[in-house]
């Protein structure tokens, strides 16, 4: 991703959400650091609603959004330090975070108990994640109950705390050409890194063999991370939906379900594939195979700006559940067999969901109690 362009349009986000709050101030965390065991940590990964304001991506950092006349976008992280540097990696410090991504002002981390109390001083609303961190919730009381004891003084706390995803997750939902243009990339990316376990695969193989191969060809073509742990399952093992084991040996006549997709600059690809260890489907599979095949292709020909979230669903169940009547797995008619909804048995989740900077991105799929509309810029597997 172009630095310079995500930057700006992550300038343009920030404004965006003030306006959309009007007065008041927002807080947002990125992501805590987590530790593995004992002395290693796992793998460092940011806030997505942090960096989707930001683009700042290391750890121990919070946004503090100002909305009113005159609206401030301050970053709070580390300082510099020449020794943990030398371990760890160069840091921005708050000068250089300030300078490199266009905050109007920056400080240093530990001095937020010091700030915070000063910003929310006679604001009318707070707006941050209630219920996400319990330190967080009891961290940002400790703020208002330190503003609430300057009321002989004349000051006030803010009257209403709003949860601050409800705005940032219909910013979410539409992405921009940028994220677009990465989302494509990582899909290309995902794609390619399928085919070559489709190539790899064969009787007497490992699931986990089959895994590293998707692993390479992530990394070897730019992606930072998987986006999830693969699922690579062979024969019943692609019956258990989140299958994580991946250590079956590959046999002749069975299939192999693979879903796998990569991260790529914060964004993720979500693809799943099923196809014959022994590179030929026996007369069942293929049927089955088809079936499938006609029951995404009729829920990808209802994705279209003005149609509803629950349309495609409905299109695959109606091709799978007519196609589960034909195989002979469910007895009666379509309109029976989704009534009952017998299908299940065999198809037990929807179809679909939002893809971004999440795998199960941000947003709603209903709005005002009905299935919301589809609009450009909306993302879906």
């Amino acid at each position: 991703m172009d630095t310079a362009s995500n930057l700006s349009r992550c300038a343009e986000r920030r404004h965006a959400l003030q306006s959309r709050m009007g007065k008041g101030v927002a807080i947002i965390p990125t992501a805590a650091e987590r530790i593995r065991n004992r002395d290693s940590d796992y793998l460092y990964r940011f806030d997505s609603y942090f960096y989707y304001l930001s683009g700042f991506p290391e750890p121990e950092a919070v946004l503090v959004l100002v909305a009113g006349e005159e609206p401030r976008s301050i970053l709070f992280c580390r300082e510099r330090n020449p020794e943990r540097e030398l371990w760890e990696g160069v840091r921005n410090g708050p000068e250089g975070a300030r300078a490199a991504f266009g905050f109007d002002e920056a400080y240093p981390v530990e001095s937020l108990d010091e700030h915070m109390p000063k910003l929310l001083a006679d604001q009318p609303a707070l707006y941050y994640s209630p219920g996400a961190d319990a330190a967080w919730d009891a961290r940002i009381m400790g703020w208002l109950n330190q503003v609430r004891a300057q009321a002989r003084a004349g000051v006030t706390a803010p009257a209403e705390i709003r949860d601050v995803r409800t705005a940032l997750d219909e910013m979410r939902l539409i992405k921009d050409d940028g994220e677009l243009a990465v989302m494509r990339r990582a899909a290309a990316i995902s794609a390619a890194a399928h085919e070559r376990a489709m190539r790899a695969t064969r009787p007497g193989r490992n699931e986990y063999e089959i895994e590293a191969e998707l692993l390479y060809e992530f990394r070897r073509r730019g992606a930072q991370y998987p986006a999830y742990w693969p699922i690579v399952a062979g024969g019943a093992n692609a019956c258990v939906l989140h299958y994580r084991d991946n250590n079956a040996r590959l046999a002749d006549g069975d299939l192999l379900l693979v879903d796998a997709g990569c991260e790529l600059d914060g964004y993720a690809s979500d693809v799943t594939r099923t196809f014959p260890v022994s590179g030929k489907f026996s007369g069942p599979q293929k049927d089955v195979y088809q079936l499938v095949l006609a029951a995404q292709t009729a829920a990808i020909d209802t994705v279209m700006a003005g149609r509803r979230w629950d349309e495609p669903h409905n299109a695959a169940v109606r091709t799978l559940a007519q196609g589960f009547v034909d195989l002979g797995l469910c007895r009666g008619t379509l309109e029976k067999v989704i009534e009952t909804e017998d299908y299940k048995r065999f198809y037990m989740h929807r179809t679909g969901h939002w893809l971004g900077l999440d795998v199960h991105d941000a947003g709603e799929y209903k709005s005002g109690g009905q299935w919301r509309r589809l609009e450009a810029g909306m993302t879906l597997t």
